[in-house]
């Protein structure tokens, strides 16, 4: 027998959310197996059998909290279920032989084949596409699962061959003119109107948070109001960097199979800058203030289940493009949900953009326990004084830097803004000082 227990989850997390059991009492199970997901505060984990034997008990229910070590199910022995396997095969072998003795069983064998009928659509292909006979993202297997398709069935595009979560939306986009015929479902709406609070008749639909919601919910509200937050701003112009993506984008391209964005002109820009004004590189501890002597900047990324921020570590150390495939890959794995909790833990400075979704100009808050974030926007053309008599249109960007009060003074946050304009717009020192 053997107890399944919630694993470690990593550091600051002590509990989680059974999201889905994918197994039921009395399944027999192998070693390696999925039995469960676990909705944690940063992602969301996969439990697997350490041991091959039958489900003989679930302790706990979908949408619980658990602990860590707690005990979740318990697997019996699967020696007796593997040695009864066999006696079926061994009684419908010698089952055959008596068949063609007597003519008299020869009559009943028809009988018995209707029995075995039933039996012949035991190995449903869907239980199958759980097997681990591919190799496959955590979010390609709950949307296989989902959706009912064999991952099997399912053709990768990743180089490697690992299945991800948009190769399984592309193959269930073909059968989608079934699922057509389901309209019949609008009738639902009608539903949530007699279940709307108070006196109102209008539909309502009441969804549960997630766990990282949650998470996420609480901790804006905690760094609000922990820490003394404010927001300086400033604007760049995108000139010289659009230049040299515009004149090196293919050759980089070529050279080191990854595009040339600006998160690594960014990042750049953020590390020289926090050499300059390392408080901006800090936590508070109680009275004491912990300045970091490493650049581990946190990018953050709009996943679906919610905002996860994937750390690029030792920033300062890598290259353009080093910097460009970390975030690349960090980026892919958080929108196939397949981040570890090492890709999130430890951050000392973080880089939000809005400007992907058309932002213009906004007030990123901290991510705590660090003191700083600065905000990326929109590249928006714009006319700009040259000198008393000349004005230009120009790709300007506005940058936000928000930081903690407590123990950064404006001085150094605005110098730290003009910091990073400076390099920016002349990106040759970012050779130098970042």
């Amino acid at each position: 027998m053997a107890e399944i227990k919630v694993p470690d989850l990593g550091e600051s997390i002590s509990e989680g959310t059974l999201h889905k059991w994918l197994v039921k009492v009395g399944d027999t199970v192998g070693q390696g197996d999925l039995l469960a997901e676990l909705e944690t505060d940063k992602v969301n984990l996969e439990i697997s059998a350490e041991e091959s034997g039958v489900i003989e008990s679930i302790l706990r229910g979908e949408g619980e909290n658990v602990a860590v070590g707690e005990v979740i199910a318990v697997i019996g022995s699967g020696a007796g279920a593997s040695a009864q396997a066999p006696a079926p095969a061994a009684e419908a072998a010698q089952a055959a032989p008596a068949t063609e003795a007597t003519a008299a069983e020869k009559e009943s064998a028809p009988a018995a084949a209707p029995a075995a009928a039933p039996a012949a659509p035991a190995p449903v292909p869907a239980p199958a596409a759980d097997s681990g006979a591919y190799y496959a993202s955590p979010a390609a297997r709950k949307l296989a699962r989902e959706k009912g398709i064999d991952l099997n069935g399912v053709s990768a595009r990743d180089p490697i061959g690992r299945i991800q979560h948009d190769d399984v939306q592309a193959n269930s986009a073909r059968p989608a003119a079934a699922p057509a015929a389901a309209p019949a479902a609008p009738a639902k709406p009608a539903a949530p109107a007699s279940g709307a609070a108070g006196d109102s008749a209008k539909p309502i639909e009441r969804q549960r948070m997630s766990r990282r919601r949650q998470t996420i919910a609480t901790r804006l509200v905690e760094a609000q109001q922990t820490a003394a937050m404010l927001t300086t701003f400033n604007e760049v112009d995108m000139t010289a960097i659009l230049d040299i993506r515009k004149r090196r984008k293919d050759a980089f391209k070529e050279k080191h199979d990854v595009g040339l964005g600006f998160m690594s002109f960014f990042t750049k820009a953020v590390v020289g800058a926090l050499k300059a004004y390392p408080l901006l590189n800090a936590e508070i501890d109680g009275q004491d203030i912990l300045v970091k002597k490493f650049y581990d900047i946190g990018i953050a990324v709009a996943a679906k289940e919610g905002l996860v921020v994937p750390v690029v570590r030792d920033a300062d150390r890598l290259s353009f493009a080093e910097i460009e495939r970390s975030i690349a890959e960090l980026a892919t794995k958080a929108r196939s949900n397949s981040l570890a909790l090492s890709d999130l833990q430890g951050g000392s400075f973080t880089i939000t953009n809005g400007g992907v979704f058309g932002s213009l100009l906004s007030t990123p808050i901290l991510n705590a326990p660090q003191v700083g974030i600065l905000g990326m926007h929109k590249i928006q053309l714009r006319p700009v004084a040259i000198d008393e008599e000349r004005s230009e249109n120009r790709p300007m960007m506005y940058i936000a830097l928000s930081y903690d009060h407590r123990i950064v003074d404006g001085a150094e946050a605005v110098g730290f803004l003009v910091k990073v304009k400076e390099m920016l717009e002349d990106p040759e020192t970012l050779l130098l000082e970042g």
